[in-house]
C-alpha cells in the first residue's frame, strides 16, 4: 500500500478540485431550488474526464465515518489510469486534500464500511476479496492494510463489523433536561461475540452473491479466525443484502435476488467460538413479497427490486424496499411485528395451557408506502439514534426537531428528497439544477440527449445535517441540511437544537463539524456559555472525563466569530497544558511495589490545593521525592516541554496589567482557577526534577546570577492563584489589581530588559534600568518616584505568536525616549 501525496488529489495524478464553493454557498454556473432548507456547501471535482471513460453500470461506494471522514470510490477508467480499484479518503473540513490510496483489489470495490471509533476501514471486492484498513501513525494521508479475509471468485453484496454492544438513545422529550444521562440513555444491547469478561470481540460480516455469509474474527493477539457458512440449505443468487443487529447480540441478514416477483428472505445468523474455531449457525426468518407486486395494476410496472436497507444497524425490525423500472421507482417500508396466532376452539378445550397463552407469531406490516417516483438512484439512512417513542416523536413534531427522523432519496432527474423514515412523506427537497414545474405536463418536457447527473452514492452524516453525494460525473457534493428543515424558528429554539447535537457528540466523542455548518457568528458566544453551563452541570467524574472534548468543541466554535476569534489561541493551549499535566505525571511512580489508593500525580494535586504557601521548597518538603526519580537521559529529554512550561508561566505573570483586555492571548488563564493550580503542580515537578539533573530546568535571563527564578515565578503565581480561587468563591479581592501591578514591577526589575517575551502594555508603563530603581505609572502621575533612567523600553506589538514562541519573537521592542504617564486615580504601586 502506497499512501498519497497529501497536498494532491492521488498517486494516479488528478489535479485539486476546479470549483469549490465556500460553506453555504453554491456552485458556479449551478441553479439551485430548495423546498425546505436543503443547500449545498461546496462541491469537490476530478479534472475532466472524456466522456467514454465513465462506467454507468459500475456501482459506486461510499461510507462516512463518525470522526467526518469520506471514504467513496468512482467509476472513471481508460486505457491509461483506472481509478475503480482506488479508495479515496476525503476530510471534510479540508475538501481541498483528497488522499487516493492503492487498494490492491483486483476488481471494482463493492463496499465500504468504517468500525465504531471511525479508525479503521472495511473494503470489500467483486472478487471477494475484504482488507482492513487502519491510519499509519494517526494520519488520514497514510492508510496500511495488514488483516482481511477472502472467499475467493465470489463478489460481496453486504459487509458489516460486528455490534460493539453500544447503542444510546437521544430522547427529545428530555432535551431541557440537566443530566447527560436523561438526555441520552444507553440502551440495553449485546454485542454479536464477547471474550472472557464480557470484552467485545472484533471482527466482520459478510454476504456474496452465491448466498454464503462469511465472519472473521480479530483475537487480541492479531490472528483472525474466519468461516463461511450458506444462507440456508438452498442457495440462490443474491444481488441485494442488507445486514443489522438484534439486542440479544444476533444477526439478521435481509436478502434478495433483485425481482420483486420473489420474496425478501431474511436469516438469522449466531455467531460463537467452539475450540478455537468460528462457528455460524444459522435460522430462516419470515419472509414478505412487496405490496406492489400483489397490486394487479402495478405487478408489471416495477420488476426490479433496486434497492434493499435495514432502517438503522442496530434496529432489524424496519426496513426499507424500493422497486424500479427504467424509469420510475415507488419505496415501501416495513415492520416485523409479533401478532397473535388464533386457535380453533377444538384444541383450546384440548389444551387448557393454549387456551390461557395465546401463541404468537413474528409478521412483516407494510408501515408506508410511496406513490409512483422518478427513477430512485442512491438511498441515505441515518445514524443519529434518535429515540422513536411516540412522547418524543411528538416533542420533536412540535419542536420542528427534525435529525434523526428523515432518509434521503436521490432521483435520476438530480433531485434529492428528504422523507420521513416511518411515513416516507416528504419534508424537503434539494434541486441541482432548475427545478421544472409539478403542474407541466410529462409529455411536454424536453428530452435530453444525454442522462441528467444525479448521485450514485450518497450517505448522511452522523448527526444528519449534511448530507454527501457522488454522482455519475465524478464529482463529490456537500449538501447543508437544516435541523428543522427550513421551518421558521425563535432563535432560543434553534440554539437549543444545535446544542443538544453538540452534547450529543460531546458525549460519544464523535466530530460535530457538521454542526458547525449550521452556527451562525451570533450564536456563538451564547452556544459557548450554555455549553460551558451544561458542563459544569455534570458529575465531577463524567466532567473529568469530557474536559478536553469541550475545550476543542469550544475553540471550534469561536473560530466562527471575529469577535471570540481570540479565544481559540487560550483553548488550545489549554488543551496542550493537559496534555504536558498528564504525560508528565504518568512519569511518577510509586516508591513501593504496593499501590496506595492514590497515585503520586493525584497525591500532588491534593497536596498543591491544600498548601497555599508561597515558598515552593515548603511545598515540596510534603512530597514523597523518590516519586519524582527518573532516569538522566529521559530528564534531559525533557527538557523542552518543561522550557515551554516555564516560558509560559512567565508570559503569563507579564500579562497581568492588560488583564483587562480579552483581545490578548492567555486572557482567560489569568481567570481560571484550574488550569493556574495544573502551572503550580508542574512547577513543583520542575524544582524537583532540577535538582535530580539542573540542565533539564528552564533558562531564564535573568539581571543577577543569585536571583532564584523558579523560587519568584512560583511565589507570584501563587498569588494569582489565591486570588483566582477567591473570585470564584466570591470573595473581597479589592487589593487584587494592585498586587498585579507589583508583580509585574518585581518582574520588570528581575529580568533583562532585553528579553524580547514581555507582551505590550496598554494604559501603562514600565522603566527600568540596571542602575535604577523601578517605577511603574498607570495613566497618570508616577505612583513611585523614580530617577529617570538612561533608556526606557515601550512594547510594539509583532505578530501573534503561540505562548512557546514568546520568548523568541513573540513581541519586538524598541528603544524609545522617556515619557510621562498621565494619573489614573485610585491605583496605587508599591515598590518591588
Amino acid at each position: 500500500m502506497a499512501a498519497s501525496d497529501p497536498g494532491r488529489w492521488g498517486e494516479c495524478g488528478p489535479r485539486p478540485p476546479g470549483r469549490l464553493g465556500a460553506r453555504g454557498g453554491q456552485e458556479p454556473g449551478t441553479v439551485l431550488g430548495a423546498v425546505g432548507m436543503m443547500d449545498l456547501a461546496y462541491v469537490c471535482e476530478w479534472e475532466k474526464w472524456a466522456k467514454s471513460t465513465y462506467c454507468p453500470s459500475l456501482p459506486l461506494a461510499c461510507a462516512w465515518s463518525c470522526r467526518n471522514l469520506i471514504a467513496f470510490t468512482t467509476d472513471l477508467r481508460n486505457d491509461d489510469q483506472d481509478l475503480t480499484h482506488m479508495i479515496h479518503i476525503l476530510d471534510t473540513e479540508h475538501p481541498w486534500e483528497v488522499h487516493s490510496v492503492s487498494s490492491g483489489h483486483s476488481e471494482a470495490i463493492t463496499c465500504l464500511e468504517w468500525d465504531q471509533s471511525g479508525s479503521r476501514l472495511l473494503s470489500a471486492d467483486a472478487d471477494g476479496q475484504i482488507k482492513c484498513w487502519s491510519m499509519a501513525d494517526h494520519l488520514a494521508n497514510s492508510w496500511e492494510s495488514s488483516v482481511g479475509s477472502q472467499v475467493e471468485g465470489d463478489p460481496i453484496v453486504a459487509l458489516s463489523w460486528l455490534h460493539n454492544g453500544v447503542k444510546l438513545a437521544l430522547h427529545v422529550e428530555k432535551s431541557g433536561a440537566s443530566s447527560f444521562g436523561e438526555k441520552f440513555s444507553r440502551v440495553k444491547f449485546s454485542p454479536s461475540l464477547t471474550l472472557f469478561g464480557g470484552k467485545p470481540m472484533e471482527g466482520w460480516i459478510a454476504v456474496t452473491v452465491s448466498g454464503l455469509v462469511t465472519v472473521s474474527l480479530l483475537k487480541p493477539s492479531g490472528q483472525v479466525l474466519t468461516s463461511t457458512e450458506s444462507l440456508c440449505r438452498l442457495r440462490g443468487r443474491v444481488a441485494l443484502a442488507d445486514i443489522a443487529f438484534t439486542g440479544g447480540g444476533n444477526i439478521v441478514v435481509a436478502a434478495a435476488d433483485g425481482s420483486s416477483a420473489s420474496p425478501v428472505k431474511f436469516y438469522k445468523v449466531c455467531v460463537s467460538v467452539v475450540s478455537e474455531k468460528c462457528r455460524i449457525d444459522t435460522e430462516i426468518l419470515p419472509s414478505l413479497f412487496m405490496r406492489c407486486t400483489t397490486d394487479p395494476n402495478r405487478k408489471d410496472r416495477f420488476p426490479a427490486i433496486t434497492h434493499l436497507k435495514f432502517l438503522a444497524r442496530d434496529m432489524s425490525e424496519q426496513v426499507l424496499l424500493c422497486a424500479s423500472s427504467q424509469t420510475s421507482s415507488l419505496v415501501e417500508c416495513w415492520s416485523l411485528r409479533k401478532e397473535g396466532l388464533p386457535v380453533n376452539n377444538i384444541f383450546q378445550q384440548i389444551s387448557p395451557v393454549v387456551g390461557d397463552k395465546q401463541p404468537m407469531i413474528l409478521k412483516w406490516r407494510i408501515l408506508s408506502a410511496t406513490n409512483d417516483l422518478d427513477r430512485v438512484s442512491a438511498v441515505a439512512l441515518p445514524k443519529l439514534p434518535i429515540s422513536l417513542t411516540n412522547t418524543d416523536l411528538k416533542v420533536a413534531s412540535d419542536t420542528q426537531f427534525y435529525p434523526g427522523l428523515g432518509l434521503a432519496l436521490a432521483f435520476q432527474d438530480g433531485s434529492v428528497h428528504m422523507v420521513h423514515r416511518l411515513s416516507l412523506q416528504t419534508m424537503a427537497v434539494f434541486y441541482s439544477s432548475a427545478p421544472r414545474s409539478l403542474d407541466e405536463p410529462a409529455l411536454k418536457r424536453p428530452r435530453t440527449t444525454c442522462p441528467a447527473v444525479h448521485f450514485k452514492a450518497m450517505q448522511l452524516s452522523w448527526t444528519s445535517l449534511a448530507l454527501v453525494g457522488i454522482d455519475n460525473h465524478g464529482k463529490l457534493s456537500m449538501l447543508r441540511i437544516s435541523p428543522s428543515l427550513g421551518h421558521p424558528l425563535e432563535p432560543k429554539l434553534a440554539l437549543q437544537h444545535l446544542l443538544f447535537l453538540l452534547e450529543y457528540c460531546m458525549v460519544t466523542g464523535y466530530d460535530w463539524w457538521d454542526i458547525l455548518l449550521h452556527v451562525q457568528p451570533g450564536m456563538v458566544q451564547s452556544l459557548v456559555e450554555r455549553l460551558h453551563e451544561e458542563y459544569t452541570r455534570q458529575k465531577p467524574a463524567l466532567q473529568q472525563v469530557l474536559s478536553t472534548r469541550i475545550l476543542a468543541m469550544k475553540a471550534s466554535l469561536c473560530k466562527l466569530s471575529p469577535c471570540t476569534v481570540a479565544r481559540v489561541c487560550d483553548y488550545h493551549t489549554k488543551l496542550f497544558l493537559m496534555a504536558i499535566t498528564s504525560t508528565l505525571k504518568s512519569l511518577l511512580r510509586p516508591h513501593f511495589l504496593n499501590t496506595p489508593d492514590k497515585s503520586p500525580g493525584d497525591r500532588l494535586a491534593e497536596i498543591c490545593a491544600k498548601i497555599t504557601d508561597v515558598d515552593i521548597d515548603k511545598v515540596m518538603i510534603n512530597l514523597k521525592t523518590e516519586e519524582f526519580v527518573l532516569d538522566m537521559n529521559t530528564l534531559q529529554a525533557l527538557q523542552q516541554l518543561l522550557q515551554w512550561v516555564g516560558d509560559f508561566v512567565l508570559y503569563l505573570l507579564v500579562s497581568l496589567p492588560n488583564q483587562g483586555s480579552p483581545l490578548r492571548p492567555g486572557h482567560s488563564f489569568l481567570r481560571d482557577g484550574t488550569s493556574l493550580g495544573m502551572l503550580r503542580e508542574l512547577m513543583v515537578v520542575i524544582r524537583i526534577w532540577g535538582l535530580l539533573k539542573p540542565s533539564c530546568l528552564p533558562v531564564y535571563t535573568a539581571t543577577s546570577d543569585t536571583q532564584d527564578s523558579m523560587s519568584l515565578l512560583f511565589r507570584l503565581l501563587t498569588k494569582l492563584w489565591i486570588c483566582c480561587e477567591a473570585v470564584m468563591r466570591a470573595q473581597p479581592v479589592n487589593q487584587m489589581r494592585v498586587w498585579w501591578m507589583n508583580a509585574a514591577c518585581c518582574l520588570a526589575s528581575c529580568w533583562s530588559p532585553t528579553w524580547t517575551g514581555f507582551p505590550p502594555v496598554t494604559g501603562w508603563s514600565v522603566a527600568c534600568s540596571p542602575n535604577s530603581p523601578c517605577a511603574c505609572a498607570s495613566a497618570g502621575r508616577p505612583l513611585y518616584p523614580a530617577a529617570p533612567p538612561p533608556c526606557s523600553w515601550t512594547a510594539s506589538p509583532g505578530p501573534l505568536a503561540s505562548p512557546r514562541s514568546t520568548t523568541s519573537g513573540g513581541y519586538t521592542w524598541a528603544p524609545t525616549p522617556p515619557r510621562s504617564a498621565k494619573p489614573a486615580p485610585g491605583v496605587a504601586v508599591s515598590p518591588c
